[in-house]
């Protein structure tokens, strides 16, 4: 284990190590690469920022309106039904759209539950197995251009569905 511990502590600078050096092998100019690189990075970041800012008002609006608790109330039964606790369908719906506004949802359950029981045990598996879906199809699409998404909404929605219900089910095991 202790392997391990040293092994991590040495990834991040071995690999800058190994850029380095394989850089100036191939002499290559690093730091001009590096500069264009992040000259490219602040050109997307200039460019998704709108995107970034109306996903976050928007969540934010939903959270502070009540529709998120008006939500959970409205789809128990159905939750209940799919041996889904209902107090997390808010937080599944904000996981789709904002993983910063989804962990103030964590921390109001972990609050209100515990982190160490059921709830807080699924929220925990959920946060982990799931992804920000339309944050991440926005963002990405948007800086690479892509126009036609196929089916990459169904099969976000798909493994995220199957990320919930796994981590459901072995909250329940645990």
């Amino acid at each position: 284990m202790n392997f391990l511990i040293y092994l991590s502590d040495f990834c991040i600078p071995l690999l800058l190590f190994y850029m380095v050096s394989y850089g100036l092998l191939a002499k290559t100019d690093i730091y001009g690469e590096f500069v264009e690189g992040a000259k490219d990075g602040f050109r997307v970041t200039f460019g998704i920022l709108p995107t970034l800012i109306g996903l976050m008002t928007g969540v934010g609006m939903l959270r502070a309106s009540g529709f998120l608790d008006l939500l959970a109330r409205l789809l128990a039964p159905v939750a209940k039904f799919l041996f889904f606790p209902a107090e997390l369908v808010p937080l599944v719906v904000v996981k789709l759209f904002s993983s910063s506004a989804a962990t103030g949802l964590v921390l109001d359950i972990f609050k209100e539950y515990g982190p160490d029981s059921y709830l807080g045990t699924v929220t925990s598996l959920i946060c982990s197995s799931t992804e920000t879906v339309f944050y991440t199809m926005s963002v990405y699409f948007m800086a690479a251009g892509v126009k036609k998404t196929r089916y990459t909404l169904t099969g976000a929605l798909v493994a995220t569905a199957a990320g919930v219900a796994v981590s459901t089910l072995l909250a329940g095991l645990m």
